[in-house]
Parts: structure tokens; sequence; C-alpha cells
């Protein structure tokens, strides 16, 4: 199943551990803090200003080796 923008922030990490490391070159260190239980991958992208389609594509990538 891809990952899409509206999936959690922790439910994708603790699916596939390997994206902590897309989320940490994105400069998304929230993975780890309680906002990520709540907040989707498109919500933490968008307040951190990152492009939500190139880092839903990094994450399927990683995603696609697991």
């Amino acid at each position: 199943m891809p990952i899409t923008g509206d999936m959690s922030i922790t439910e994708i990490v603790e699916k596939y551990p390997k994206t902590a490391d897309v989320f940490l070159r994105y400069g998304m260190h929230c993975f780890g803090c309680i906002a990520a239980r709540y907040e989707n991958v498109e919500q933490g992208a968008r307040a951190h200003g990152i492009d939500v389609p190139s880092l839903l594509r990094d994450l399927n990538t990683v995603t696609d080796k697991q």
C-alpha cells in the first residue's frame, strides 16, 4: 500500500522504520513528538514548508525497498 498524504506520520514510521531517515532528511524531526500521532504527512510537510509530492515520492521509494 503506498504512503499517502493523509496517513499519520507515526503510523508510517512504525510500519516502515526506514522512512525515519527520509523525514529527517527533509528536516521533519517531528515523527517522535506527540503531534505526529495526530498530524498527517501533508499537514506536517506543509507546516515545515516541504513539497508534499517530493516527500511522498521519497517515502514510497524507501518503502518499496523494505
